[in-house]
């Protein structure tokens, strides 16, 4: 469905457009000029913009002017008089998508060409994500030895269209591997497309894999294009593909022998040209031997598997990874990464991380929330005992709470004794003698 923006001032035609529009499941809003339409796009982004050119105040051209200042996401249909091929011409000089003749003897033109100025805006809004996704990734590795068989294997495959097998625990980094590959390849500019077979429940995967038709379901509205369909030329990543039901699980393997597809409900074949990567934490031979997943399949993902290690196993990417973590997540909210203290730094290298680079994260970010600003300490990063333990260690006793509860506390007031002790609920002097008794200067 798309927010939809019409734009004219006959209030006859704005209520045939719009109905139009509504009927296929569309958000329409109607705007009586062009006035009224900037203050309508400066409210909110609209996905489609379906303007008439001749309107007092502010005319269709200027508007279209101003949206491809302000909004040049959104996407621009034209209505032109009967016979106005200059205007429309000169519309998609400065940026229009598509145009249409006024008077429209029937709505379904109308109808067809949002639905493909919305195809357009998915498809842009996946490069753009694409883009971001490029610029803001952590690097797979920091020159852990561990490491580096797996990059040279990933820039020997990305010259190649061959399918790829990501496997490892989870949180390992398989996503960003699969978005490395795609910058590595020839289809660096096209779109990645990721989808997680375990996020979705089962009825929406399909379709969402290869969208469908009109009427297909109760529901489907309208036609929607799959996620493999907007992958075209590009790199295609399905995550968790352990998950997938039997039933897909034969679907996807005509998809990749063929290299085509019919959406739900439809008839047409749609040929695709995608890099496949695969991606699980689970061992698929063990899942074929059991019968639970497809032996074919299994042969057709595992052309180029590739083993990405657990963080425990490349230990020398910790610090480096965890800074760049720390420098990332201050940076979504707006504050100053703060420093690692050595004590810190040791928990950090001694831990199992048994959820690797995931529950680095984690823990991270929940020492920014407490720190304060502050270096972070082991207080900070000790929330869950179950998490950064140090491998083998035992749960922390009660004396280690306090000792850690203490640090935490002088961390928050800058190293002020007096103000932690009041934080802490205990005189100064008893402050004194717990210091002493841990051994903190």
């Amino acid at each position: 469905m798309g927010r939809i923006l019409v734009v004219d001032d006959e209030a006859g035609v704005r209520a045939f457009l719009a109905g139009a529009l509504e009927a296929d499941g569309h958000q329409v809003t109607q705007a009586e000029d062009g006035e009224a339409a900037l203050a309508c796009l400066r409210q909110q982004a609209f996905h489609v913009l379906v303007t008439d050119l001749k309107m007092p105040r502010l005319d269709g051209m200027a508007l279209l002017r101003r949206t491809r200042a302000e909004r040049p996401e959104t996407e621009v249909i034209v209505l032109t008089a009967h016979g106005a091929v200059e205007s429309a011409v000169e519309a998609m000089k400065l940026g229009a998508c598509e145009y249409l003749q006024k008077p429209l003897a029937s709505p379904a033109e109308l109808r067809l060409l949002v639905q493909r100025a919305l195809e357009r805006h998915e498809l842009q809004a996946l490069r753009d994500r694409s883009r971001q996704d490029a610029e803001d990734a952590l690097p797979l590795g920091y020159g852990d030895a561990a490491m580096a068989p797996v990059e040279e294997a990933l820039r020997k495959v990305a010259r190649t269209n061959s399918t790829v097998l990501l496997c490892g625990e989870s949180g390992t980094g398989k996503e960003v591997a699969a978005r490395l590959l795609h910058r590595l390849s020839e289809r660096a500019e096209r779109p990645f497309v990721a989808v997680n077979c375990a996020a979705l429940p089962e009825q929406l995967l399909e379709s969402e894999l290869f969208g469908h038709e009109k009427g297909a379901f109760t529901g489907a509205v309208q036609r929607r294009r799959g996620r493999l369909e907007l992958a075209d030329g590009g790199t295609f990543f399905l995550d968790e593909v352990a998950e997938l039901r039997p039933e897909l699980q034969a679907k996807l393997l005509r998809v990749l022998q063929e290299r085509s597809f019919e959406r739900l409900g439809g008839t047409q074949t749609i040929a695709i040209d995608v890099r496949w990567v695969a991606a699980t934490n689970r061992d698929l031979r063990a899942l074929m031997d059991a019968g639970s997943f497809r032996a074919d399949l299994y042969h057709r993902l595992a052309v180029f598997p590739i083993e990405l290690p657990p963080l425990r196993e490349r230990r020398a990417d910790i610090l480096p990874l965890a800074t760049a973590l720390l420098r990332r997540l201050a940076r979504q909210v707006g504050c100053a990464p703060p420093p690692i203290s050595a004590a810190a730094q040791q928990l950090l290298l001694a831990g199992e991380w048994r959820g690797n680079v995931r529950e680095l994260a984690n823990a991270l970010e929940r020492a920014l929330i407490l720190c304060d600003g502050r270096p972070i300490e082991p207080a900070h990063l000790r929330l869950d005992a179950a998490g950064a333990r140090p491998a083998g260690a035992a749960p922390q006793s009660l004396a280690e709470l306090e000792r850690d509860a203490i640090l935490a506390a002088l961390s928050r007031v800058a190293g002020n004794r007096r103000a932690a002790a009041e934080q802490l609920g205990i005189g100064l002097r008893t402050l004194y003698e717990k210091l002493k008794r841990y051994g903190v200067e």
